[in-house]
């Protein structure tokens, strides 16, 4: 029986967080992978699992903030120079733990003054909230602080972190999204869709990370259900054609990204980089994909709280017909048949 190349890349749960990555970029590779590797690997919280259930004090008082958003990686993907896209495939995304945490922290989220949106309203009080997984019946516990009231939710885990190093041989934080991607908080970046970057330096240097049980779309307290992840995905290069920004298909969806502040300014970057894909796809003049796009999009934020906004602008496959199916000359297809038969052989 054919058996696909793997590799299996672990980073230890009580690892020092200062030998992690915190940023895109700036990094020596960790590992170098063939194209078409199936890589099994495992990601820290965002935390670096330095926030407990039994930790002493607050989350501040548990936490060293220059140790948030460790990443998994880089991955030196064999082949791929500039101006290549690399297509990412996630095979599977599972909880490292049976256990999650969000939390409050003074003057950062959405709904309450910032250090850029200052205000003279008191701090929100600073708190954390565990969670309980039940991966079996596909289920996350919500505990209320203040009172009883438990209630279970969708278990639905994604990576807040995705991307490659960014051009002209910049280092960006763990924390920012950009055009490399990076901490975009999307929670269509789960298993069984594809992203796609376009590849700024040889190798594309690929990192991931900031695993989330479930998030809500925009991420409006500012932290996910956070916690560790096992992950497996498929690298593959794409010669040329490399997005402006990151995108990604999943079986239903074709979907585009932008990250900036104002909020209206990158929702213009997503929707502008889908009138430009539809154009591509069906062959159709701008305008005629603009007034397209605008009948049959829909435009879910990805994240209101970091240190620039992400917005994501998806269609559906199905109104687009079969051209929809020449995305990146049908790369999701492909890798979506490899990861089964990989799946099939575990």
């Amino acid at each position: 029986m054919r058996t696909l190349e793997t590799m299996t890349f672990e980073v230890a749960p009580d690892i020092d967080p200062a030998k992690l990555t915190y940023t895109f970029g700036g990094v020596e590779a960790q590992a170098q992978v063939k194209p078409g590797t199936v890589i099994s690997t495992s990601t820290l919280d965002c935390f670096a699992g330095r926030l407990t259930k039994d930790g002493k004090g607050t989350p501040s008082e548990q936490l060293d903030f220059r140790y948030l958003n460790p990443q998994t990686g880089p991955f030196y993907v064999e082949g791929a120079e500039p101006g290549d896209t690399l297509a990412v495939h996630f095979v599977s995304i599972e909880p490292r733990f049976d256990w999650g945490v969000s939390m409050m922290l003074p003057f950062f989220g959405a709904l309450t003054g910032t250090g850029t949106t200052a205000t003279l309203n008191a701090p929100l009080p600073e708190q954390a909230w565990f969670y309980d997984f039940d991966v079996e019946k596909n289920t996350v516990w919500y505990q209320a602080n203040d009172s009883d009231l438990r209630l279970p939710l969708p278990l639905d885990p994604m990576h807040g972190t995705v991307g490659v190093a960014p051009a002209a041989g910049e280092a960006r934080s763990s924390l920012a999204p950009g055009d490399w991607g990076g901490n975009m908080d999307s929670p269509e970046m789960r298993a069984q869709t594809t992203a796609y970057f376009r590849v700024n330096v040889p190798g594309a240097m690929f990192s991931l990370g900031d695993g989330h049980a479930r998030q809500g779309e925009g991420e409006v307290c500012g932290v996910a259900v956070e916690t560790a992840m096992n992950t497996v995905f498929i690298l593959e290069v794409i010669k040329g054609g490399g997005p402006a920004w990151p995108r990604i298909e999943s079986d239903e969806y074709l979907m585009t990204t932008g990250s900036v502040k104002p909020l209206e300014d990158a929702f213009r970057i997503a929707n502008v980089e889908m009138v430009n894909w539809v154009s591509e796809l069906l062959e159709i003049s701008q305008m005629d994909a603009y007034q397209l796009v605008s009948q049959t999009s829909l435009s879910p934020a990805a994240n209101v709280v970091d240190t620039v906004y992400t917005m994501v602008c998806k269609v559906p496959k199905k109104l687009l017909g079969e051209a929809a199916l020449r995305a990146f000359g049908g790369t999701h297809e492909s890798l979506r048949k490899r990861a089964q038969e990989w799946t099939s052989l575990q």
